[in-house]
């Protein structure tokens, strides 16, 4: 799982992570807030974008569809 050791991580966040790389195998894109939400059994996007910013500060970036990558639109820098 990455270089982050999955021992460090809480139940629900392996889910989430699990979860998004098997929809992006599956679906060839990222699954988006929600979709992630229901896929491991948060009802609260707010919850998610909690988990998602947790595994962010351990260095696990989890995509998801509609999520701002931060480059340019435009240069793509």
């Amino acid at each position: 799982m990455s270089t982050i050791a999955s021992d460090t991580l809480t139940d629900r966040q392996r889910r989430i992570v699990t979860c998004a790389r098997e929809w992006i195998a599956e679906h060839s894109e990222a699954p988006s807030v929600r979709e992630l939400g229901a896929a491991v059994g948060l009802a609260s996007t707010s919850s998610v974008a909690y988990h998602l910013r947790r595994l962010r500060e351990r260095g696990l970036v989890v995509q998801t569809r509609g999520q701002p990558s931060g480059r340019c639109p435009h240069c793509g820098q």
